[in-house]
Parts: structure tokens; sequence; C-alpha cells
């Protein structure tokens, strides 16, 4: 018998706790442990923590963009295929073909995960930055002529199929896309999966190169390279991208302030500390296989529980009132980008090192 969907779990981000949700409710357990996944783990197999920051100076505004998890590797995906878990992900044009095959998946008992442009959903109101992108919700069960839907609001929100298939279809790149668990196993998540998951979190943090698909001219937006450049660039009001000079009009510095410290603080593409305590909890589950340095994977969660409350201070410095403290924000990002370097080989390092 399949658990109940429990919409009111919290969650550090909203991804992973969307899909320990979904997983549970579809009855996936975790093979090295046989109870239901946990959202470190689930995060953790997704890539964990990453950086990326970038701003954008339009017309009227200067935007400041910054993302701490894995990213922008396919972090779903990631998390889907090492989790072993067997998923069927369908996407269509056709919004008749879309309604179909979530009612055939509803009737298997299971949720389904959808794609939609938040702002298009009949509760929320439109945003045409945070609207650039889609996010993943998950519809749970029909319930007359409608929908019962989680959006991460702790609560199922009740919807009709013309607005659902409104806000599936309002992005062309993720138009009515769906994915929901199917009787079967994917590749089984093994002692190898794990070390390989933190591998890739570790090389994505330490290179000097930009991510695949990403032209090699943005390498210093991500990773601790990303830090570095973003702590000479909060000092900066000579060159172009300074953030003295690109930030210096107080409408454009409230904005753009405004919009990094909701990013941090919230859970769509951060969460608390940054996501570092949630990492930490994963190596410490992981430290329990059979197979791992246990020893060094406790040890690099020690380090990445104190990065969660440096990251934390440099949020709460960023949402002061007020001008912005762009030299005490510097200093904090060259401390975090020193913790994130010892970190991230310590992290290399156990990865490599099975007992």
């Amino acid at each position: 018998m399949l658990s109940p969907y429990d919409a009111r779990t919290d969650y550090s981000h909203w991804d992973s706790g969307l899909w320990t949700r979904v997983l549970a409710a579809s009855g996936v357990l975790n093979p090295l442990t046989r109870a239901p996944f946990s959202e470190a783990m689930l995060a953790g197999l997704a890539g964990g923590i990453g950086f990326m920051i970038f701003t954008f100076e339009y017309k009227e505004t200067t935007t400041a963009s910054v993302v701490t998890r894995f990213h922008p590797g396919p972090y779903t995906e990631n998390l889907l295929r090492r989790s072993g878990a067997a998923v069927n992900i369908q996407q269509t044009g056709s919004a008749n073909l879309a309604q179909s095959r979530l009612d055939a998946a509803l009737d298997t008992g299971v949720p389904a995960v959808v794609r939609v442009v938040r702002g298009k959903l009949p509760w929320v109101a439109e945003d045409w930055l945070a609207d650039s992108d889609s996010v993943d919700v998950a519809v749970v069960a029909r319930d007359g002529a409608d929908y019962l839907m989680d959006d991460g609001g702790g609560s199922l929100s009740r919807i009709s199929p013309a607005a659902l298939a409104q806000a599936r279809g309002s992005r062309k790149a993720d138009k009515h896309w769906q994915a929901h668990v199917v009787e079967g196993s994917g590749t089984a998540l093994t002692t190898q999966v794990l070390r390989q998951a933190m591998a890739e979190t570790a090389h994505g943090l330490l290179t000097q190169q930009a991510p695949p698909g990403i032209p090699p001219g943005y390498a210093k937006n991500f990773g601790i390279l990303g830090m570095d450049s973003w702590a000479q660039r909060l000092t900066d009001g000579k060159t172009k991208r300074g953030w003295m000079r690109i930030f210096g009009d107080p409408q454009r510095s409230f904005d753009g302030m405004a919009m990094l410290h909701g990013l941090l603080a919230g859970k769509r593409f951060s969460g608390p500390g940054a996501l570092r305590p949630l990492y930490a909890e994963f190596l410490r589950e992981a430290a329990a296989v059979p197979g791992v340095d246990a020893a060094a994977l406790n040890e690099a969660a020690g380090q990445y529980l104190v990065l969660g409350a440096t990251w934390d201070a440099l949020a709460d410095l960023i949402g002061n009132a007020g001008e912005p403290d762009f030299e005490g924000m510097a200093v904090q990002v060259e401390a975090i980008a020193r913790l994130e370097t010892a970190a991230a080989q310590a992290l290399e390092s156990a990865a490599n090192g099975a007992l």
C-alpha cells in the first residue's frame, strides 16, 4: 500500500523536498537503508551544492541573481537517475494528450510532477523575472472535475484542468512536461554512485572551467572562482562590472539587494545556510554506508555546517536596511571562498577514498 501524500512536511530546497514527498508517496525506498529517501540524500544525489552569480543591467533596474545549489547541471535528472527509482518522463505539445497522460498516472495511485510557470497559477501574482523559468509542482489526485496540487504552500490547492493546462503550457521548453513513478527500477543506488555524486559536486566547486554548455568566458560566474570574482567586483567602482558602479543608483541598489537577499533566503534556488547544512546531513548519511571513508565524510560534513552559518551571516548583511555595505560583503565572501575551498578539497578527497 502506498504512503499518503503529505504536503505539510518541511523542506530546505523545493526540488529535493518535492521529490522526497513524491517518492515517499509512490512507495520508493532507499535501497541502502530500506526506508524512504530523506531530503538530504536526494539533494546530495542531485549534486547538492554549487554557486552561480550574474548581474544584468536593464533600462530601469539592475538584477543580481545567485544560485547556491548544484547548477546549471541536471539537478532533478541526477536525483532521479541516481536514486534508482523507475520514473516515466513524458512531454507533448498537446494539452489534451498531456491531460490524458496525467489522468493515467494518477489512476495508478501515484502523484505526478509537472512543470508550470508559477505566475500562471490562479492564486499567484505574475512576476516577469521569476516567471522566466518553470517550477516543478506535484499533482496529487483528481477531486471531482478538478486537480489537487502541491506548490509548496503547506496544503493542497484546487485547480481546474483549464487553469492547469495554461500554467503547464506557458513556457515552450517545458510545455506539458510530466514525470511519475512506475513499476520497475532504474540504475541501483550503490556506494560507487554516492562517490560519483560527491566527486561531481567537488569538481563543480573547484574547477576553473565553465560548466558544460556554458561559454568559457562565463567561468568566473561559477564555483569558488565565481565567489572570488564576486568579492573583487563588490568593491570595484571603476570597471563596467563593478558593483559600486552598477548599483551606484539608490533605486538600482535597493532592487538588486532585495532580489539577491530574496534568492539567498528563499528555497527555490537556495535554502537555509546556502544549502550547506543540508549537504552536511547528506555526507553524514553517506558516512554510514559501507565502503566509504566515514571519517573523511564526517569531517567534511563539519566544514559544511560551519559554512552554513557563514552564508547566513552574508545573507543577513545583504538584507540590512540602508545603503549596502559592499566592503563588508566582500570580506564575508572572501572568507566564504576560503572555507569553501577547504571543504571542497576535503569532499574531493573523501569521494575518492573508499575503505
